[in-house]
């Protein structure tokens, strides 16, 4: 098979794969199968998952297309408008997609009878408006029709930059259906599914775009876009995998369910991403070198042909999955606690120091970020060691040390007991938006990679590029002001905790993570504003900087006094409802939050102030270093040309006097 054949052909054999291996997963898992009750009929039992199926196909073309564009081909070419031109499609496609499975969905579910009368219409509009499932596909559709108007239109680097996130978020609603929310690991299952289902069309969607691109580009330039989406997809491999597992065991529930029909369908599933990592090595390793000499042969279209087919295997079955019945604890469940019914979970033991040092409650979003933060941080270290340049080990270490605090609380103890002790959730938020950002700030990230990532002398944008590019945009240059960092750090801080804000981070995992990444950034660009040597457009004087510290100092103090002195319960409904019989009370707790809010969080903030003084004094003895090499030059020159300008004014004054 050759690229001429496989362009029309690459989409067929990953839509022909797919839906094989739907069909057959749903007569082997009874996803299919009709309902003893309520049944909604075979158009809906079929229908309902083909639609699902080519939302999920299409949103790879979407995504896929977009970043591959960003990391391998540049405007103005026609590759690049290709990938727009593709993405475009695929959102239009995604767009009707959506609406079939939005209306599926609410027949499936409220076994309505379709028809033109004015009830089904109202009765179809309250489930698109004030049903989470109903809202959810709304979302999603609406989203894909902006889509496929922006895609259409852009054809530069930050509107692409910025339909390619929307684009991302558009993925978002769809992992809160199917199975994931009647679990008891809702968080878990919902997080992953998310992370997979972007991971997923990143990986199928730029696999499709190499084969409709490839007689856009030259031997070299179709060289260089493999090179660099075979990076893209590595990163995806991980992400598919590792998420894939998370939302495994909250769907398996023990080990002897793998030989349940849901067990083999995900084997199936598994089996067909083991293939397409194989390949992907394959091709990576032995076939990138040699294109760049022979160019694409029919053996690495072969190759491309057959991790298309294992796509399309793992996408059917994983749309299969959503609609097989998971194992189930065949047991009757206990009546719900207090705490189960706020927070989905039962209520952890007493806080001890074992708890401490053992409790685990895995946030899989931040996992990510820490692991693949530690990796590439690593990694470029070692480059910079390999080619001789010299890189602190003290900014390493610091890095690695926020990293893993970043880790624990957002993965350990801190997250386990955060929704049941306002001082767990305060201590924290300290450690967020205070410990961690200085930790990271010390290790210079930024700076890291300007000097470690290979730049880019073709006019496409890499890592280094992209990363640049966001430093100095003006979107930047406004959030890494020092008033503004500082205002947004402090600001916050009051709004947060007085408004809904949050008790949306309590009652949504979305606010959740909204929380987490809010106040890790704010503490970050603060912090950077104060004592970070990443470039940033503008830096206040010393003298400046400390006073703006001062004030921080000042307010957060207040802040925690504010906490302490309050009569009332910062959402009562839910810290003061959660039945807990050990521990403090939950104002008793909610003063020792307080406690920790103007205690634990100002020691940071004199660390701050010290390294502040510190680097001022530095920066003295640097500039005085400087002033006194400057004289040995000339000689003191200057001093000698102020002192006979001193000189002459005295004489003139002196005959001016006579």
């Amino acid at each position: 098979m050759n690229s001429r054949a496989l362009r029309p052909a690459g989409p067929v054999i990953v839509a022909v794969a797919a839906v094989l291996a739907l069909v057959t997963a749903l007569l082997y898992g009874g996803g299919a199968a009709p309902l003893l009750i309520a049944d909604p009929g075979p158009v809906v039992r079929w229908g309902l998952p083909m639609a699902t199926l080519a939302v999920n196909l299409s949103a790879a073309g979407m995504l896929g297309s977009l970043v591959l564009a960003l990391f391998a081909l540049r405007p103005g070419t026609e590759g690049f408008d290709t990938a727009l031109d593709t993405a475009s499609v695929s959102a239009a496609v995604f767009t009707v997609a959506s609406a079939a499975t939005a209306f599926l969905t609410f027949v499936n579910i409220f076994n309505a009878t379709p028809s033109a009368d004015a009830e089904f219409g109202q009765q179809l509009g309250r489930f698109l408006v004030d049903t989470e499932p109903g809202r959810a596909w709304t979302i999603t559709t609406l989203a894909g029709a902006l889509l496929t108007v922006l895609t259409f239109a852009v054809r530069s680097w930050t509107p692409t930059v910025v339909v390619a996130v929307l684009a991302a978020a558009a993925l978002i609603p769809m992992a809160t259906q199917g199975h994931s929310g009647d679990e008891s690991g809702h968080t878990t299952a919902v997080t992953a599914l998310a992370l997979h289902l972007i991971a997923a069309a990143v990986w199928l969607g730029g696999l499709l775009l190499l084969v409709i691109v490839r007689p856009r580009l030259s031997q070299r330039e179709f060289a260089d876009v493999l090179e660099r989406y075979s990076s893209i997809a590595l990163a995806a491999f991980v992400v598919v995998s590792l998420s894939g597992v998370a939302r495994a065991v909250v769907g398996l529930l023990a080990w002897e369910n793998v030989l349940s029909p849901y067990g083999a369908i995900l084997a199936v599933k598994v089996v067909a991403l083991l293939g397409m990592g194989g390949l992907g090595a394959w091709y990576r390793r032995r076939v990138i070198g040699r294109i760049r000499i022979t160019g694409p042969g029919r053996a690495f279209w072969g190759l491309i042909a057959l991790e298309l087919a294992f796509m399309g295997i793992a996408s059917g079955a994983a749309v299969a999955l959503a609609r097989t019945p998971p194992p189930i604890d065949t047991s009757l469940p206990p009546v719900p606690t207090p705490a189960e019914v706020l927070t989905g979970s039962t209520l952890p033991p007493e806080l001890t120091m074992t708890q401490w040092l053992t409790a685990v409650d895995v946030d899989v979003l931040w996992a990510f970020v820490v692991g693949f933060g530690l990796f590439f941080y690593l990694v470029g270290v070692w480059r910079m060691h390999r080619r001789g340049d010299r890189w602190p080990l003290y900014r390493t270490i610091l890095w690695v040390c926020g990293m893993l605090l970043l880790l624990w609380v957002t993965c350990g103890p801190i997250n386990a007991y955060q929704d049941y002790l306002f001082s767990m959730h305060m201590m924290g938020h300290m450690l967020l938006s205070m410990a961690i950002p200085m930790m990271l700030v010390a290790g210079a990230p930024v700076t890291l990679a300007a000097r470690a990532i290979r730049k880019r002398d073709d006019d496409t944008r890499g890592g280094r590029e992209w990363i640049l590019w966001a430093v100095h945009t003006p979107f930047s240059r406004v959030v890494t002001h020092p008033l503004f960092a500082a205002a947004m750090f402090i600001g916050s801080l009051w709004l947060f905790y007085y408004t809904d804000l949050f008790r949306w981070s309590l009652y949504d995992h979305l606010g959740h993570e909204w929380m987490v990444a809010h106040f890790l950034i704010a503490g970050y660009l603060f912090v950077q504003s104060l004592i970070g040597i990443d470039p940033v457009p503008y830096r206040l004087p010393y003298p400046f900087r400390l006073l703006i510290l001062i004030g921080v100092m000042a307010m957060h103090a207040f802040f925690g006094i504010a906490i302490m002195m309050s009569s009332g319960l910062l959402v009562a409904e839910w810290f003061g409802s959660m039945g807990r019989t050990w521990g403090a009370t939950p104002l008793e707790d909610q003063y020792i939050g307080g406690g920790v809010a103007w205690s634990i969080g100002e020691i940071p903030t004199l660390i701050l102030a010290m390294t502040v003084a510190i680097q001022w004094s530095r920066n003295d003895d640097r500039a005085q270093r400087r002033d006194d090499r400057q004289a040995d030059r000339t000689g003191e020159a200057e001093l000698g040309e102020y002192n006979a300008r001193l000189q002459a004014l005295a004489e003139r004054d002196a005959r001016a006097a006579r």
